[in-house]
């Protein structure tokens, strides 16, 4: 069983796994700027560019106060591997509970009654968070491939 176990690990290399992190990162954060970008398009409110300002504006402070320190913490773990890993480890399991919970609360949010321009402030704010923030991946990924 151990031996299948083995075979089934999806291990890859430092570069690979920073890679696949920043480009997990990207593409939620893209995904979600579409869904805001949807909503706010099809929006019939004047306040539209006010809510698509806000949004980035609080981008920018959940990528510097937040975001960045998670990518820190998990380049920080990455580093410290020898050898191959597992794919998914480029953050850790405890993570992947508080990743289920904030996609329930955003499917939440997204079905609740809250007008979907209110909602676009948030998406905007975390998608685009999570898109500045893969670009710290990426770049690292350069610099570990250099020492591998």
């Amino acid at each position: 069983m151990k031996g299948l176990l083995k075979k089934l690990n999806p291990a890859v290399k430092k570069p690979t796994l920073v890679i696949l992190a920043g480009i997990l990162w990207f593409a939620v954060g893209v995904m979600l700027v579409t869904m805001a970008a949807i909503w706010l398009k099809n929006s019939q409110s004047e306040w539209a560019v006010l809510f698509a300002l806000s949004g980035f504006l609080s981008a920018l402070v959940i990528h510097h106060f937040g975001f960045l320190r998670i990518v820190d913490k998990n380049l920080g773990r990455i580093k410290k591997i020898d050898g191959k890993y597992c794919a998914f480890g480029f953050m850790p399991w405890k993570s992947y509970i508080l990743i289920a919970i904030m996609m329930t609360m955003g499917i939440l949010l997204r079905h609740s009654g809250i007008p979907k321009d209110y909602l676009s402030i948030i998406y905007l704010g975390i998608g685009t968070a999570l898109a500045l923030s893969s670009a710290r991946y990426f770049h690292n990924a350069r610099k570990y491939a250099s020492e591998d």
